[in-house]
């Protein structure tokens, strides 16, 4: 049996608990929303190419310059495929970021997270020249 010693330190230890709880629900839901609306944006060496990915990798935005008619059809193919890679990478960097400032990167959550969008959003994706 608990004496009221015993039976106050165990509810102490729920409400600790609970607010450890609260406090990891609360950090996930802000990554989560952060995570939903990030973008990055990455450009060629040239500024002829601008893409833009969102935080799941896919191209949400695209912009050719005019000097880009200048070029045969498979180079800006390339050099779209090579900017889209950049922008992916840097989402990475992003994501990561946002990761440490919420749950934390050595959190157990915070490295699945990186893990997931890194290997989603790597080169080895199938985006290649």
């Amino acid at each position: 049996m608990f004496d009221a010693r015993g039976l106050g330190e165990a509810e102490r230890l729920i409400d600790e608990w609970r607010g450890t709880i609260e406090e990891r629900a609360r950090r996930a839901l802000e990554l989560s929303s952060r995570l939903a609306r990030l973008t990055e944006t990455a450009r060629s060496p040239d500024g002829l190419v601008t893409v833009t990915v969102g935080s799941g990798g896919d191209l949400t935005g695209l912009d050719l310059g005019e000097g880009i008619r200048r070029r045969p059809a498979s180079a800006t193919a390339r050099e779209i495929l090579s900017t889209l890679r950049a922008a992916r990478t840097a989402m990475v960097t992003t994501v990561e970021a946002a990761t440490r400032e919420t749950v934390g990167a050595d959190s157990a959550t915070g490295r699945a997270i990186i893990e997931t969008f890194a290997a989603r959003l790597r080169p080895e994706d199938g985006c290649r020249d």
